[in-house]
């Protein structure tokens, strides 16, 4: 029987859209695909399973598979098309998502996650007995959604019968549009719906505090939600006791905190305002009530949610809005190795889906706790996953269906390079993608296509192969269930989470214990990894932390000095501990989770470490074998070459024990030195120092083949003029003792070497026969000349100025006081007797009346003594 489109519809603005969806679906020109565009509310989640259904005559082995982003959302929707159509929950209408079903052999629309769907399509790539699928909330831009955009599009190439909607709330339907295109390139088609809104009124209700501080969301800000959501709450039930409020917060611990200060307050004057949460720790029962409506003669309710509610759920009766502006998303931060979850400006498209839901039924209001400049100031839309998360799992979905870092398929945006290059290398090493070749574009391995099938991220699905053998297939199945759930560890301690939900006293552990249940399964049917057994049995309360370093060695970290609770992580990033947490003092600990924080949480690190748990030295030693190094390490510091044997854990040195260098390795040390810091490691002091500037100088003016000797030169010809001395040092002779004139001579060319003295002579002879030293301009000054430091009356009768290098350069005379103080600089010696120096002895006989002062210099007698001694 098919389902009852008018009863269905009746009352949802999308409705009066379903003729326009029909035509393109099967019309003359229809593709098999199209895109809806419809504001949150109109009913199209509701509408467009059971069309397509009526319309592909589907029943049981030919399903409407409907992808919704969130467990709950996908719950939510079955529930009430199986309420609307009056058929039990899991017969006609059903769901599935990780963890619980709820289908039967009779289901022809089931609603489902995207993980779901992608594992499936792994399994059935053909994804037979399924006659649609119905992307819902593309424009979320969530990652595996993104996926399935591109994965599916090119199933559409192999089976043409299977029809593709894909479901957006903004108008981001034509880049989509784009994606599902028809054998000649032709855009799907693009179905809107007109806005069901009703009048709005925005209010704005700014803190006086910034919303987030050094620890976060600030707890001062939480708090001027509470009271703003609870007054304008207050307010509104005094105009109508029907009024049902939404408030929104970034993130489960936002939405306790603002909950129970909700609870703490008198609403209106009325201590029977139910006070809800709605967020992915929540058990699914709980869910359910916050946004099943309020019961008839029931307390008016304030629902708490995270962005959850945001698009993907309708909650019945709500009129009123709060809105903190702020939503969680995930960031990946390269330069650390982290990646995780942030609280950020909610994008304007955002703050208006979250307003629009106080519009839904009637005039509604929404309160925004933020400024008109903050809203301004925010992205337009949410940032795409794909550019911003860890991308480890999507490139083993990707390896798995093959396409290989998104090689062809008709993605909505292409994955960054750097990032994908990164889940790679880790794919690599967790053995789930073949080595040969571009990395990047390894297929999956037999081993890569298991951990596919488990979900869980690829580096915690590898540890539950690996860690059964060591901790036992239940407590290994606890930890990883434990890890890759959405719970937020109280202090960062995994372990007192472990214990709360073992007692049975957490919110989520019926949830965990049956991701136990079913990873236990996993662990039990899948062969081992080829990984060899623990050296030393793991203690029970190391479980979890063992686990934890089998699928994130990087992060194993020990306590390092400094303020507050700093840690070093293998990676080499270090982090701090939440303030309060039971965790420090700890000096090994296994990270599950660290993220870029300011405050006191992070310790000054810029990191602070969100989930963790401790191990002892032999653990994470044992654990993180594959990052133990030990190695001589040599340096030459201070002229002298120095070793000492290190052990590391990754970044982390674990000891260090002073030894003898090889020559071999003085050698390379030296070298490298020498590399990193330049030649003034060495001596260049005297006579070497000299020679180098007097064949810089042949060099720049004479070129080839007389020798560069800058440092880059230098370097690169180190073994044609050094390697002798080089072995001294490497053998422990200080660099202080080699002189580098003799090595420097290796480089002269000959027969030209025999010019040097002619073409740059070391000395000058001035006319008073003294022979003065020709200071040569520095290698790196390509523009200085040679200058020479005399007295003036030793160059009385001087008229040509000299000039070197075979009359090319010319000699800038600085001529000295008999003090030594300059009086004048010339290049031209000629100019300088015929004027300045009038000058010059009209201001110097008087101060020194002991030397010649002579009217004509041209005449006189060129000398370095006093009067006297002439």
């Amino acid at each position: 029987m098919p389902f009852d489109l008018d009863a269905i519809g009746a009352g949802l603005a999308f409705a009066t859209s379903l003729p326009a969806l029909t035509r393109s679906l099967t019309g003359p020109h229809a593709t098999g695909a199209a895109v809806v565009q419809a504001p949150p509310g109109t009913g199209k989640t509701t509408l467009v399973p059971p069309l397509l259904a009526t319309l592909l005559d589907a029943g049981p082995g030919r399903r409407i598979v409907v992808t919704q982003p969130r467990r709950v959302a996908a719950r939510a929707a079955a529930r009430r098309l199986a309420a609307l159509d009056g058929s039990p929950l899991g017969g006609r209408v059903g769901y599935t998502v990780r963890g619980e079903s709820h289908t039967g052999p009779g289901t022809v629309v089931e609603f489902v996650t995207p993980g779901i769907l992608l594992r499936r399509l792994l399994d059935d790539p053909g994804l037979d007995g399924t006659a649609a699928v119905v992307l819902d909330e593309v424009h979320e831009r969530g990652l595996e959604t993104d996926l399935l955009v591109g994965m599916l599009a090119e199933v559409r190439q192999l089976r043409s019968e299977l029809t593709l909607v894909a479901m957006s709330a903004t108008l981001d339907a034509p880049r989509f549009a784009a994606l599902l295109t028809d054998d000649g390139g032709v855009p799907a088609p693009v179905v809107d719906c007109p806005s069901a809104l009703f009048p709005l009124e925005v209010t704005w209700a700014p803190a006086p505090q910034p919303r987030l501080d050094g620890r976060g969301v600030a707890r001062s800000f939480l708090d001027h939600v509470a009271r703003t959501a609870a007054a304008a709450h207050s307010a509104a039930l005094a105009r109508d006791d029907g009024v049902d409020a939404l408030v929104f917060a970034p993130g489960a611990w936002e939405v306790a905190h603002i909950a129970g200060s909700l609870r703490a307050l008198t609403v209106g004057g009325n201590r029977r305002t139910e006070v809800l949460e709605l967020h992915g720790q929540v058990p699914p029962a709980a869910q359910d009530r916050a946004i099943s409506g309020r019961e008839p003669g029931g307390p008016p309710r304030i629902i708490v949610s995270t962005s959850l509610a945001e698009s993907s759920l309708t909650v019945p009766g709500v009129s009123l809005v709060t809105d903190s502006g702020l939503s969680r998303e995930p960031r990946r931060d390269a330069a650390r190795g982290m990646s995780g979850l942030v609280t950020v400006s909610c994008s304007q498209a955002s703050a208006r889906q979250r307003a629009g839901r106080a519009a839904r039924q009637g005039p509604g209001t929404v309160v925004r706790c933020y400024d008109e400049r903050a809203f301004g100031a925010a992205p337009a839309h949410q940032t795409p996953e794909m550019a911003v998360a860890d991308l480890t799992q999507a490139a083993l979905i990707l390896a798995c269906w093959g396409a290989p870092s998104g090689r062809g398929l008709a993605l909505p945006d292409p994955p960054p390079a750097a990032a994908m290059a990164d889940a790679a290398a880790v794919l690599r090493g967790l053995g789930a993608v073949a080595s040969a070749g571009d990395a990047v574009d390894a297929l999956a391995t037999p081993l890569g296509k298991t951990l596919a099938r488990i979900p869980a991220d690829p580096r915690l699905a590898r540890a539950l192969l690996d860690g059964a053998a060591a901790v036992g297939v239940k407590r290994v199945a606890e930890a990883v269930a434990l890890v890759a759930g959405d719970l937020r560890a109280p202090g960062a301690d995994l372990t007192s989470l472990l214990r709360e939900l073992r007692a049975g006293h957490h919110p989520g552990g019926a949830r965990w214990g049956d991701d136990v249940r079913r990873l236990e399964g996993i662990a039990r049917k899948a062969d081992g990894a080829a990984r060899p057994a623990p050296t030393l049995p793991v203690a029970e309360g190391e479980s979890v932390a063992y686990v934890v370093a089998l699928a994130f060695p990087d992060r194993v970290a020990r306590q390092v000095p400094g303020p507050g609770n700093q840690y070093l992580l293998a990676s080499g990033t270090r982090a701090g501990l939440p303030a309060g947490s039971a965790l420090a003092g700890h000096t090994w600990l296994a990270v599950a989770e660290v993220s870029r924080a300011q405050g006191r949480d992070a310790a000054g690190t810029g990191a602070v470490i969100r989930a963790a748990a401790p191990l002892e030295e032999a653990a994470a030693l044992d654990a993180a074998r594959a990052l133990f190094v030990e190695s001589v390490e040599a340096q030459f510091s201070k002229g002298v070459v120095t070793a000492r044997r290190e052990r590391r854990l990754g970044a982390i040195l674990l000891s260090s024990t002073p030894l003898k260098p090889s020559r071999a390795q003085g050698r390379a040390a030296v070298a490298t030195a020498l590399q990193t810091d330049g030649l003034a490691l060495l001596d260049w002091s005297g006579p070497a120092d000299a020679l180098r500037r007097r064949l810089g100088l042949l060099h720049r003016i004479l070129g080839e083949p007389w020798p560069a000797m800058d440092d880059v030169a230098l370097l690169d010809r180190l073994e044609d003029w050094l390697a002798p001395e080089l072995e001294r040092i490497a053998g422990g002779t200080p660099a202080a003792s080699i002189r580098l004139a003799d090595p420097l001579r290796r480089l002269l060319p000959w027969p030209e070497a025999a010019r040097l003295g002619e073409l740059a002579p070391e000395r000058l002879e001035v006319p008073s026969g003294s022979r003065v030293t020709i200071d040569y301009p520095d290698v790196a000054d390509a523009d200085a000349t040679p200058v020479v430091a005399v007295k003036l009356q030793e160059c009385f009768g001087w008229a040509e100025t000299p000039r070197l290098v075979s009359g090319r350069v010319p000699v800038l005379f600085h001529l000295l006081s008999p003090a030594g103080r300059p009086l004048a600089v010339t290049a031209d010696l000629a100019s300088f007797w015929s004027g300045p120096y009038a000058q010059v002895r009209a201001e110097m006989r008087g101060r020194y009346p002991r030397h010649p002062w002579p009217e004509d210099p041209w005449t006189a007698r060129p000398t370095a003594k006093v009067k006297g001694r002439m």
